[in-house]
């Protein structure tokens, strides 16, 4: 009897992008979830493949399960159910983790810029040859015939100790997941515990102080901008569509590389990308002719015009990440004003990283605050408010809710940012309607 893969949270982004590779290599794939609206649930109605309810009823004899990791026997009756009744199930990671063993694997991890650099590898690899791959913005594709396989490492909880890819990539380490790790020591262990598991190759980014202190049993290959690194980027200039740089390889000139998108953040995971299929054996005509035709992965720098409004998207929800973002768009925008719409993602993170968060909200010219978003693993006990992170930030502005954002429109030759990992995107959704009417209004 042919198993059905049944997903357990099958919106999650990681989940949904794991379903959709499966379903597209020729396998039954079903899954459940709550019926909220999800941003990822579009690509999987697309491919047809079923979204039940929660419901004891889903775990009939012939589905093999993979579990979310938000659920637990505490808060999901589907893996309350599986527990009791000795139904086995793997979470996502681990199922990941013995899936990888078929193909040659590449791995992309770090505190930020995971899913931008998952995203250009898979997109560049792709169309060298047939691959596989898992972004962590809810994409995957599955080939029966793919030899290659690129996926999105994550750190949380540690989840990426199952994996042991040929090749992977670390962007950076920072301090994040206050929920977790209890110091910047102990996110360091963990990727160095992750950096020992790669079998052929480690690139890691040369200019942070941390990744300088990895170990590996693979060779260690440096990146970035300084002569100490193996790849060094350098001659970056902005164009009107993009940047433009040259890589060297030690003594060897490797060439011009050009791509669709803006900020120092996005030439190093290029050039981690170009460093990784360097040593891979691929050849460089094609990486480069490939890089430059990359899109974009969802909610990452994602732009779009409402009538003549610039507004961009990003999942930026780490005081890195914010600093990135709005260096991306002072960057591409140089004579237009910064109008940051930011929502704090956890109460934990909120607290470990409140002066940190107002320092990067500063570089914008004017800010906005969403309420703050919480996590379904952590309880609001009132100990933080985004009114906090308010006091602290210097440039104007204020809360904001979803019902009124007509505050951003006082503004003139604005370029507005809404930042985050909740639902920040209903705040730019009334946003974008508040604009249209106002459009209608005036014809």
């Amino acid at each position: 009897m042919t198993k059905t893969y049944h997903f357990i949270g099958i919106k999650g982004s990681g989940m949904s992008a794991l379903a959709l590779m499966l379903h597209q290599m020729g396998h039954k794939v079903q899954g459940s979830d709550e019926e909220k609206y999800y941003f990822t649930q579009r690509g999987l109605e697309q491919a047809g493949i079923t979204i039940l309810p929660f419901s004891e009823a889903n775990l009939t004899d012939d589905v093999e399960v993979i579990a979310g990791n938000a659920f637990k026997a505490a808060n999901n009756v589907e893996v309350a159910y599986a527990e009791k009744h000795g139904i086995p199930y793997r979470r996502y990671h681990e199922f990941l983790g013995a899936f990888m063993t078929d193909f040659t694997s590449f791995g992309v991890a770090g505190a930020h810029g995971k899913t931008s650099t998952t995203g250009l590898l898979a997109h560049v690899l792709r169309h060298i040859t047939d691959t596989s791959f898992l972004i962590g913005d809810g994409t995957g594709r599955g080939s029966e015939s793919a030899k290659y396989f690129v996926f999105e490492s994550d750190e949380y909880e540690r989840h990426f100790m199952p994996y042991h890819p040929e090749y992977s990539i670390i962007t950076n380490i920072d301090f994040d997941h206050p929920d977790y790790f209890t110091s910047l020591e102990d996110v360091c262990n963990a990727f160095d515990d992750y950096a020992k598991q790669i079998t052929k190759g480690l690139f890691v980014y040369g200019e942070d102080e941390h990744l300088r202190q990895i170990t590996a049993s693979a060779p260690i290959y440096y990146y970035g901008f300084s002569e100490e690194n193996h790849y060094v980027a350098y001659d970056m200039e902005r164009s009107t569509s993009g940047s433009r740089f040259k890589v060297r390889f030690e003594q060897e000139e490797l060439g011009e590389f050009a791509i669709p998108t803006f900020g120092k953040h996005n030439v190093m995971n290029a050039t981690a990308v170009i460093a990784t299929l360097h040593q891979a054996g691929f050849d460089l005509n094609l990486v480069r002719e490939h890089l430059i035709s990359f899109a974009g992965v969802k909610r990452r720098f994602t732009e779009k015009k409402v009538n003549d409004t610039v507004i961009i998207d990003d999942f930026a929800h780490h005081p890195t990440e914010i600093m990135a973002t709005i260096d991306a768009a002072r960057q591409k925008y140089p004579t237009k004003e910064i109008v940051a719409i930011f929502q704090p993602h956890t109460f934990t993170r909120t607290i470990a990283l409140l002066d940190d968060f107002a320092t990067a909200l500063d570089l914008a010219d004017v800010v906005y605050l969403a309420q703050i978003y919480g996590s379904a693993r952590e309880v609001d006990n009132g100990d933080v408010k985004v009114e906090d992170l308010a006091a602290k930030i210097h440039k104007p502005g204020s809360v904001v809710t979803v019902e009124n954002v007509s505050p951003l429109l006082d503004h003139d030759n604005a370029v507005y940012v809404f930042m985050g990992a909740g639902d920040i995107q209903s705040y730019e959704y009334s946003f974008e309607q508040l604009l249209s009417r106002l459009t209608q209004n005036v014809q």
